[in-house]
């Protein structure tokens, strides 16, 4: 597969601000506003609106114009989403492969957003893992330096950079419904830092995202990349906010393990879960126990279908703050002798 090598993006840059699942701007206008404020401030970038950015219930097919727009008008620089959701999986397959392959730019999401990331990759066309208008630049209190230094790196910067373990994290959220939190600081804990399993020294270049996502492209059959693909892929994934038990994550590593993937993949890497929802208030005993849980059932299956690989879990994207925006589809080298790990940005 050979991948396109997209342009970096210089201020003044326009960029797009696109819903293609939930319509989080329509939801909660005064955390989209802040978003864009900071997105001119702080990365000195102008964010243009479309359709159904605000609309809340628009169509897949609304949307999928929203995303045709966006791709093929050479003044956007860009593609940054507002939030993920849960039905990607209904349209991104119908979506003009062609267009996408001739107008490549950068495009910003995680979570459901997983879906057109995969798309895209099918296409040639990288991305980044991570860096949601709602979730990244608008978030309470002030952003992350930690998470803006990395989509600094993401929008502006090219070349090799390690990987770094935040040292301190927050997956306890306020609620967005109640404006008075957007001043308010996010409570941060100490971060216990990478966990290492496996050996060696390896390359490849990245595929994967949301478990969850991942489940429902299993599921409906949805094209990911072919078998003898995955002999140069590094697996990354991460769990979302339903808190999924380690059953669920045994299944699914499971079903990727008889599907010929693990024993094929250079490494995993994993991304701290979040261990904390509002309809699942944990306390940090219970949370630790979860992330270990966790932990233990992702090595305990890579192990049965791959003894060597690499899998370094704990680290900083997915569905956690501080986020590194992870480049999909842009090639990482992990070093398990040295503990470091490398990304094409």
């Amino acid at each position: 597969m050979n991948f396109t090598k997209l342009n970096k993006l210089k201020a003044g840059d326009k960029v797009a601000i696109l819903s293609p699942s939930f319509a989080a701007p329509g939801q909660w206008p005064h955390m989209y506003e802040l978003g864009l404020m900071r997105l001119r401030d702080i990365f000195g970038l102008e964010p243009v609106e479309f359709p159904t950015t605000k609309k809340l219930g628009a169509s897949k097919e609304e949307r999928s114009a929203d995303l045709i727009r966006a791709f093929e008008d050479a003044s956007i620089k860009a593609v940054i989403t507002s939030i993920g959701g849960d039905d990607q999986v209904t349209y991104v397959k119908d979506l003009p492969v062609a267009l996408f392959k001739t107008h490549p730019k950068p495009f910003f999401g995680y979570s459901d957003n997983t879906h057109l990331a995969n798309f895209l990759w099918l296409a040639g066309i990288p991305s980044y893992y991570g860096a949601s208008l709602h979730t990244q630049f608008a978030l309470n209190g002030c952003m992350n330096p930690f998470t803006v230094g990395y989509i600094k790196k993401a929008l502006f910067e090219s070349g090799e950079f390690e990987l770094t373990s935040s040292e301190m994290f927050n997956d306890i959220g306020l609620d967005w419904n109640d404006s008075s939190n957007m001043a308010k600081e996010l409570a941060y804990e100490k971060n216990d830092g990478w966990f290492w399993d496996g050996e060696g020294r390896v390359a490849g270049r990245t595929w994967g995202g949301c478990l969850e996502s991942i489940d429902e492209m299993l599921r409906h059959g949805s094209r990911i990349p072919e078998l003898s693909e995955f002999e140069d892929i590094v697996l990354f994934t991460e769990t979302c906010e339903e808190i999924s038990p380690a059953s669920y994550v045994f299944r699914v590593y499971r079903a990727l393990g008889e599907r010929g993937i693990l024993e094929r993949v250079k490494a995993v890497l994993v991304g701290r879960p979040k261990s904390w929802e509002f309809d699942k208030q944990k306390n940090p005993d219970e949370r630790k126990e979860y992330r270990k849980e966790q932990r233990e059932t992702i090595t305990q299956v890579v192990r049965m279908y791959n003894k060597t690989a690499p899998i370094v879990q704990n680290m900083d994207f997915g569905h956690t703050e501080p986020q590194i925006p992870l480049p999909y589809g842009g090639m990482v080298r992990i070093d398990s002798l040295s503990k470091k790990v490398f990304a094409e940005f």
